[in-house]
């Protein structure tokens, strides 16, 4: 029981980390996986009567639609990649959703289904809930705006493959560090004056929403919203509406490659450590 007890609360820790980090994606996870179990468009064709199958983990399921014959034989993931290519990938619905009105509801449900038989129809083989679900967002503008340091997957992505044998910059790749530095640093100044409009120039507001900048997206602590809203001695509402307008400058932003977004995250998060701290101080000897 405890073995359970502890895989359980491993899995809760999981799904809540996951849910953090890719917000969008884990609710369209999620909203996929319902609609394949309670439409009846779809059904399962890996169930031959064994009495463990209806307590075999959802993603290795295997669904297809309802009127296809049960015995349709399955497709590799590289054929079904290339199959649901055809379909196009649907427009955003920017339409605001959820308890505190902070999210985009991205697509409708019944467009969703849609978009579901869609895939199928393009894969005409059945497929495993896991692989169903990525075919399926890969047709749709998923955006999860989290901002993690970029640089902690070189070591597994062989990032470093191509710098020197000694690990140092040549000339030209300094000159364009330095570049792509000054170009990050325009981005933050940018970005923070764009913040700083959002509030019509008050420094209080402007101050706060920095401190929900930091310890929502920046601060390497990955505090709640509760716990922000905690330490900044404010309401989870506020720290929502604060949230919602960073969101919207942060998509704002469009970096044409992925180093200059590096560049632009690590300059944000020195310079935003350096604001609130110096208004930590400021506040301490208030």
């Amino acid at each position: 029981i405890e073995c359970e007890v502890g895989q359980i609360e491993l899995t809760n820790l999981l799904t809540a980390e996951l849910r953090k980090r890719h917000p969008e994606s884990y609710r369209l996870a999620r909203r996929i996986s319902t609609l394949i179990q309670s439409s009846a468009n779809f059904c399962r064709f890996d169930t031959s009567g064994i009495d463990d199958e209806p307590h075999r983990r959802l993603a290795d399921r295997i669904y297809g639609l309802s009127e296809w014959p049960l015995n349709k034989p399955r497709r590799d993931s590289n054929e079904l990649e290339q199959r649901i290519k055809m379909i196009a990938v649907r427009q955003r619905d920017t339409r605001m959703v959820g308890c505190t009105g902070d999210s985009q509801i991205v697509i409708g449900n019944a467009d969703l289904e849609d978009l579901i038989i869609s895939v199928l129809e393009a894969a005409d083989a059945p497929v495993d809930v896991r692989a169903l679900r990525i075919l399926v967002m890969s047709r749709l503008p998923v955006m999860d705006i989290y901002l993690v340091p970029l640089g902690g997957d070189d070591a597994e992505d062989g990032g470093n493959q191509f710098e020197p044998v000694d690990g140092g910059d040549d000339p030209e790749q300094g000159l364009m560090r330095r570049e792509s530095e000054r170009e990050a640093a325009n981005f933050v100044d940018g970005f923070l004056k764009s913040l700083h409009e959002t509030v019509r120039g008050k420094v209080k507001q402007y101050n706060r929403m920095l401190g929900v900048l930091w310890h929502c997206y920046l601060s390497p602590d990955h505090a709640t919203q509760l716990e922000v809203a905690a330490t900044l001695g404010v309401s989870d509402s506020l720290v929502s509406d604060y949230r919602r307008r960073i969101e919207q400058e942060l998509r704002a932003l469009s970096f044409g490659e992925i180093e200059e977004a590096r560049q632009f995250e690590m300059a944000l998060r020195e310079r935003v450590r350096t604001l609130v701290l110096i208004g930590d101080e400021e506040s301490i000897m208030a």
